[in-house]
């Protein structure tokens, strides 16, 4: 057989190439230098984030109080029967107009009625006692003792009579002053509580015009009677009414924890109507040192809480801070507490930024 050379096969050029190549190929299976694996953690801590810095400033703020609430009026009243029972009839729709005196709404006296007869019977028969056990007393037939417990009787029969009459004329109720209905809170044929608001009376004539507001232990500390106050309505958003303090309450609301206060406010020749909505402004003349910074430095923000980044001290790792928000001014933000020792904070660059990363200026 003859033997076919390789190199009249490939030419002598492309021979040489194939022997390079299949030596470097053997080669690298040899004492080649190892390339070192990188590790992710390691690859990102030497990424130097560019930012910059804002300095903290201390200012003296006065802090608002914002608050809303509903307009009323301190001649308001809630009418109500003393006694419970079921409402035979209400005289009068919202929006009347009722004079003192005018009877609005009666219960069924069906049941005090026949309370009112047992306790002047019970009174009867009391006195009756009484008038047989001090016959037989001054015939020597019964001691002092008995005259005693026989006129505490007749005594106790008549007080429980006034109490009974008492109730009955209460089982209805009469306009203290003259007014306007503006709420009927329920109707004839259900049955009511004692003390439980039937009808709202507003009393017509008086601008005595007050906001409603619930505020927390902090702001009701800050106030006082007589501090002025700005209001906004929705019905009149152009306007701002002029207010002030007109009265703190001792005590809290058990039901929510805060604090009821009523602000006094001027129609300004608008007409008010009791139930509008609105929104009050108080700035206490009362300052305090609050730390103000721009509002990039600001991250991750929900409600009053929020956080910032702050460079260490070796200048390159940084460190997260909780803050709690006072308020937003423009630009800045008013920190109500978290940067008490700290000099600066990062803005520009703050929100690519974690705990991990290595900063420079």
């Amino acid at each position: 057989m003859n033997r076919i050379s390789l190199r009249s096969v490939i030419p002598a050029g492309l021979v040489g190439l194939a022997l390079l190549g299949l030596f470097y190929l053997l080669g690298g299976c040899g004492n080649a230098p190892a390339v070192s694996k990188t590790n992710p953690d390691s690859q990102t801590s030497d990424v130097r984030i560019v930012v910059r810095t804002a300095p903290v400033q201390q200012q003296s703020i006065s802090l608002p109080i914002h608050a809303s609430g509903i307009l009323g009026s301190s001649a308001e009243q809630r009418l109500a029967f003393k006694i419970g029972g079921v409402i035979q009839r209400i005289y009068v729709d919202e929006g009347d107009v009722v004079r003192p005196g005018q009877l609005l709404a009666v219960l069924d006296k069906t049941e005090i009625d026949a309370q009112v007869a047992q306790a002047q019977q019970g009174l009867s028969k009391a006195e009756r006692d009484l008038a047989r056990v001090n016959g037989l007393y001054r015939d020597s037939s019964a001691t002092l003792e008995l005259l005693e417990n026989a006129t505490t009787g007749r005594d106790v029969a008549r007080e429980t009579a006034r109490i009974a009459q008492f109730n009955r004329q209460y089982a209805e109720i009469r306009a203290t002053r003259g007014g306007k209905i503006i709420r009927k809170l329920m109707n004839e044929g259900e049955i009511t509580g004692p003390g439980t608001p039937v009808l709202v009376l507003f009393e017509t004539g008086n601008d005595d015009w007050v906001v409603r507001i619930n505020v927390s232990d902090r702001d009701w500390a800050r106030l006082n009677l007589g501090m002025s106050a700005q209001v906004g309505m929705d019905a009149y958003p152009e306007t701002r009414f002029t207010g002030k303090v007109s009265d703190l309450a001792p005590a809290a609301d058990p039901a929510t924890g805060l604090y009821p206060v009523e602000i006094k406010v001027a129609p300004q020749g608008k007409r008010f109507a009791p139930g509008l909505f609105c929104t009050v402004d108080v700035s206490p003349p009362q300052a305090r040192g609050y730390a103000v910074v721009p509002v990039e430095a600001i991250v991750e923000g929900e409600g009053k809480s929020a956080y910032v980044y702050v460079i260490g001290p070796d200048g390159e790792s940084v460190r997260k801070v909780p803050v709690q928000v006072a308020f937003l001014e423009g630009a800045r933000v008013v920190i109500a507490g978290g940067l008490e020792n700290v000099s600066e904070v990062i803005t520009t660059g703050a929100p690519y930024l974690t705990e991990k990363s290595r900063v420079r200026l």
